[in-house]
């Protein structure tokens, strides 16, 4: 397999600055200053957010949907340079598969995380009051040599209207570190609006858009989550560890909204569409 670094690694610093302080102890710790932390910074890192039963549930279900324990699941994305997959034993498989898609109706375990009756709390509070609306789940496994994920706003994706309130919702199953790929963000970035994005290495901000040395890494332990907003600037570097970064991400937004266009949506952030340079 090659190299996953083919970036400028001065694209994501080690910080630890903002990302160890004002984190919560668990969902039912959020409070009106967390709220407060969220709408100044763009994010909440909340330890302790599921218990270990849960964790280790998740993470059974995960294995089996790699496994093939659902023959009609079909949401396996692998990581590039493993050959032929059909070749790939259960461990190798495992750690050959980069992302699952669209899972929560397959394993009720899943399920049960993605509807948890406190995050969906936290979620409307932080949606002004609206009822949540589960609108996309994945798996982010980021295996030993698991390839990075550019800087990218989650909105730059989807298909509703720029001034809906997307929360997204990020949860470790094992421990997030500096070394295997921790999130990066760019606190206070979601002030600054819709971005362009670009097709590179991803679709993503430019890498000159992107100031160096402004980003903080986040590491969490297994059961802990991240909360941020929809145009919250985010990334995550090349796992170049020998330990997995497995987590769960759930994206939500208001259950009325009505959804766009891809056009409507790449006249805002679609950078060539717009005739920007990169």
């Amino acid at each position: 397999m090659s190299s996953p670094v083919d970036y400028d690694t001065d694209l994501y610093s080690n910080d630890l600055g903002t990302a160890t302080h004002d984190r919560v102890a668990g969902l039912l710790k959020i409070d009106a200053h967390s709220l407060a932390t969220f709408q100044r910074h763009g994010f909440l890192a909340v330890e302790n957010a599921f218990s270990a039963e849960q964790i280790s549930n998740a993470i059974l279900a995960v294995d089996g949907l790699i496994a093939g324990e659902r023959a009609d699941f079909r949401g396996i994305q692998f990581e590039p340079g493993h050959g032929d997959k059909q070749l790939l034993d259960g461990a190798q498989r495992r750690v050959a598969v980069r992302k699952l898609m669209s899972f929560v109706d397959f394993d009720t375990r899943l399920h049960e995380l993605a509807f948890d009756a406190e995050l969906l709390k936290i979620v409307s509070q932080l949606m002004a009051g609206a009822d949540p609306e589960l609108f996309q789940d994945m798996a982010l496994l980021k295996p030993p040599g698991g390839s990075e994920k550019p800087w990218h706003q989650d909105m730059a994706y989807f298909n509703v209207p720029i001034e809906t309130p997307v929360i997204g919702v990020w949860i470790a199953l094992e421990s997030a570190t500096v070394e295997n790929g921790a999130l990066r963000v760019r606190p206070g970035s979601h002030h600054l609006g819709p971005q362009e994005h670009f097709k590179r290495r991803d679709w993503q901000i430019c890498d000159s858009q992107i100031p160096r040395g402004h980003d903080v890494a986040i590491p969490l332990q297994a059961g802990g989550a991240l909360i941020w907003h929809g145009l919250l600037q985010h990334g995550s570097p090349a796992n170049l560890s020998s330990a997995r970064r497995r987590a769960l991400q759930f994206h939500y937004r208001p259950s009325m909204t009505q959804l766009t266009t891809i056009e409507e949506r790449m006249a805002i952030y679609g950078g060539e569409v717009r005739g920007a340079e990169c």
